[in-house]
């Protein structure tokens, strides 16, 4: 079967390169193929011109029913020199010492199980309850994990987030925050500016100020008391805010001072906090999405001339397949 056409069959079944289409699987424009074409062009012109590193980490592209992103999540680690490989959650549960065999795990963006019972939810409860030994020894292993808007929603709400290595199984039962409903009270697909200069994340190292596109309708994070904003300060842990143009580039902890209304912050999320780290750096998760600005023309002002061959969310990736030397 040609490249392009396992492409489109793969492309059938996530979500289309556009960030301001929503997620969800439905049928796709005549356009979306020639995007198809376009990416097929583009992965074998990397594997041919890119320099790749001797050693390769290999990715984990965790997927569950729902998820939509994967295929993209997966083309944006590989683009970047590493072995990405998109695994079902019914696959590691039934051998979950296949984990060991990765350095990175990212969860991707989308609607698992449907969004039934909430975003992220079931997911997240598989994780903890029948994963949660596995997942631990990854945790406190040197390796990465990544969550991206779902798989954000999938790492709080598991507990993985905020705490990461710390117990996090442990403190599951009572969470310190959790992703609900933007206080627009709906599906809510934009461009954003966001601001992480000086974050602790391995992710976005050397970014001081990055535009993503974001698409969900569950992204307000809420916490349960004041005094843990001021705890994830202290300890770096809060990695990337909304913020307006103009002050970007400044300290996360200036970002969450003073809340900012929409459509800067288009959620309504708390001190403006877009994603969160582990203690360690090691694990992030946000709302926006890094997988859908790998390339120039995804955003919608590249028309002007005003934006790089290179989309600004690349580096998010590059960060971590670098951090493998």
């Amino acid at each position: 079967m040609a490249a392009s056409r396992r492409l489109r069959l793969a492309f059938g079944f996530g979500a289309p390169y556009s960030a301001m289409t929503c997620e969800r699987r439905d049928s796709r424009p005549l356009i979306a193929y020639a995007s198809d074409l376009s990416n097929d062009l583009f992965r074998r012109r990397k594997s041919r011109d890119s320099v790749i590193p001797m050693s390769r980490p290999k990715v984990c592209v965790l997927r569950a029913p729902g998820t939509n992103c994967d295929v993209e999540t997966a083309f944006a680690f590989e683009s970047c020199g590493a072995d990405a490989q998109r695994v079902h959650l019914f696959r590691v549960l039934e051998t979950p010492q296949i984990l060991r065999d990765y350095q990175i795990l990212c969860v991707p963006g989308g609607f698992s199980y449907g969004d039934d019972v909430g975003a992220g939810v079931i997911f997240a409860a598989q994780l903890r309850v029948k994963l949660g030994e596995i997942l631990s020894e990854f945790l406190t292993a040197d390796k990465l994990a990544l969550g991206i808007c779902n798989g954000f929603q999938v790492l709080l709400k598991a507990g993985v987030l905020p705490g990461g290595t710390a117990n996090w199984r442990e403190n599951a039962e009572e969470p310190e925050a959790t992703l609900t409903w933007n206080d627009n009270g709906k599906y809510t697909a934009r461009w954003v500016t966001l601001g992480c200069a000086g974050s602790r994340s391995v992710f976005l190292r050397e970014i001081d100020e990055i535009e993503l596109p974001i698409a969900h309708a569950e992204g307000r994070l809420v916490v349960r008391e004041d005094s843990i904003l001021d705890n994830w300060l202290q300890q770096g842990q809060i990695a990337v805010c909304y913020a307006q143009p103009a002050a970007a580039s400044s300290p996360l902890g200036e970002l969450t001072t003073l809340q900012i209304p929409y459509p800067d912050n288009p959620n309504g999320s708390v001190a403006n906090v877009a994603g969160l780290c582990d203690p360690s750096g090691r694990v992030l998760g946000l709302m926006p999405h890094p997988e859908r600005f790998l390339h120039g023309t995804q955003h919608p002002r590249w028309t002007r001339g005003e934006i790089s061959e290179e989309g600004a969310g690349t580096k998010i990736f590059r960060n971590a397949v670098e951090y493998f030397g």
